[in-house]
């Protein structure tokens, strides 16, 4: 089969979705399709504020999307639109719940839309981080059902697990080796083959749907288990009074030591993604033990920050009711926009239940989205001597020409590091 012959829709332009259809459009006739009509338009007026995409490069393919019916990338927010396209590729949100239980309203409702502008010989690729066995099980089924077509036999399916990682500007798509795979033998070689076209890095085809859902499940499911090791080493390290950085250093010597930082595990990955492996293990009768720990210790560690503030405060005399404390990034990661389930909210929500008033600064967070998804409202800029607790969250660039001790009220002032980020002199202590 000629893959130059493919028109390729992919769903959801965030983090995952701007940096395919970019690539793709280098190649292939491509619609970026998301029904945030804001987001069309943004990115449409060559913007991006996911800073994720070459803003040149963006330009390029859209100006091949306007001058050539081959290649290029157009944007549209506009159902009708997809129905001349035959491979879509679905990049939505993959949350939990309250609950800490898989959502998959965004993932469904795709598949509920794309059923009905399903054609025969059309295929449906999911990036979407989900359990083993959604694809086939909980998505196949919506496709099927709005398309009247059979899976298989009418139309095909593939999943390829998105490795983006939000604000790396070395280790992009392309460079990324990417697992594919398909519903059958031949779409596994179609899927693989479109992906090849692309990846520079290569590509690595699964032998099923389930196995390259549960390769990324297990990808992030190991980092949270390495970095909930380290988390409860600082907690240990702690009430020893050692610091939990040295001791890492010291143990790195050693050439098979992996030096894991404590920290925030946040995002929309590595603090999402084993909830997903755990619910299908659960609904299987398997109760996971090592993977569930490892989420309750990175859970809380943003209420350990907090506390351990409040605590040094006291024996600083502070008087902790309205006392006044900042703290330092809002994003889940450093010198990224992305604040997907980040965990700097713990450390604010705990801080606010002691009494205190507390200001967030983040020079890469928009303002809108912050309050939307969090109702804080983030200053324009720390005010200088105003400040009982100075929290650094998260290892932003920028924090590191900021003068801390000048946004302290006095000498007695706490100054907290999480990431072992600032001169280690500066700071009363650190994760």
């Amino acid at each position: 089969m000629n893959l130059f012959n493919k028109n390729i829709a992919i769903i959801g332009l965030g983090y995952v979705g701007l940096p395919l259809a970019i690539e793709f459009g280098k190649k292939y006739r491509v619609l970026g399709f998301d029904i945030n009509q804001t987001r069309i338009d943004e990115l449409s007026s060559g913007k991006d504020r996911t800073n994720e995409a070459d803003l040149e490069e963006l330009n390029l393919v859209m100006t091949l999307g306007a001058y050539s019916k081959e290649k290029g990338l157009i944007f549209s927010s506009k159902f009708s639109d997809l129905i001349p396209y035959n491979v879509f590729i679905v990049t939505v949100p993959t949350p939990i719940d309250q609950f800490k239980a898989p959502d998959l309203t965004p993932l469904l409702k795709a598949s509920e839309m794309l059923g009905k502008v399903l054609k025969k010989g059309d295929i449906v690729i999911y990036e979407s981080t989900v359990y083993p066995g959604c694809t086939e099980e909980d998505c196949v089924p919506v496709l099927e059902k709005n398309s009247g077509l059979k899976f298989n036999l009418d139309f095909f399916c593939g999943y390829s697990p998105e490795r983006i990682n939000p604000g790396d500007k070395v280790n992009t798509l392309t460079k990324i080796k990417k697992v594919t795979s398909g519903s059958t033998s031949d779409i596994a070689e179609i899927v693989d083959g479109l992906y090849a076209s692309i990846i520079t890095a290569g590509t690595h085809k699964a032998p099923s749907i389930k196995v390259a859902e549960a390769s990324k499940a297990i990808e992030n499911a190991q980092r949270d288990v390495n970095i909930s090791f380290v988390n409860e080493l600082a907690l240990i390290f702690e009430k020893m009074k050692i610091d939990t950085t040295d001791v890492i250093e010291a143990a790195g010597t050693k050439w098979n030591f992996l030096k894991y930082k404590p920290g925030l595990v946040g995002g929309h990955c590595i603090g999402v993604d084993p909830y997903y492996l755990a619910h299908k293990a659960e609904s299987l009768g398997y109760h996971p033990q090592v993977i569930l720990s490892g989420r309750r210790v990175n859970d809380g560690m943003g209420m350990f920050v907090a506390n351990k503030v409040v605590k040094l405060m006291i024996t600083k005399n502070h008087k902790i009711n309205a006392a006044k404390a900042l703290i330092l990034g809002i994003t889940f990661k450093e010198d990224c926009p992305d604040i997907r389930n980040s965990k700097v909210i713990d450390i604010y929500t705990e801080l606010k239940q002691f009494g205190l008033q507390v200001d967030v600064f983040d020079p890469y967070a928009e303002p809108e989205a912050v309050y939307e998804e969090y109702g804080i409202s983030l200053i324009k800029a720390p005010s200088p001597q105003n400040y009982d607790a100075v929290v650094l969250a998260v290892a932003h660039k920028e924090f590191l020409s900021l003068d801390i001790s000048s946004l302290c009220k006095g000498n007695d002032s706490v100054v907290f590091d999480t990431k072992s980020f600032l001169d280690r002199n500066s700071v009363d202590a650190r994760l």
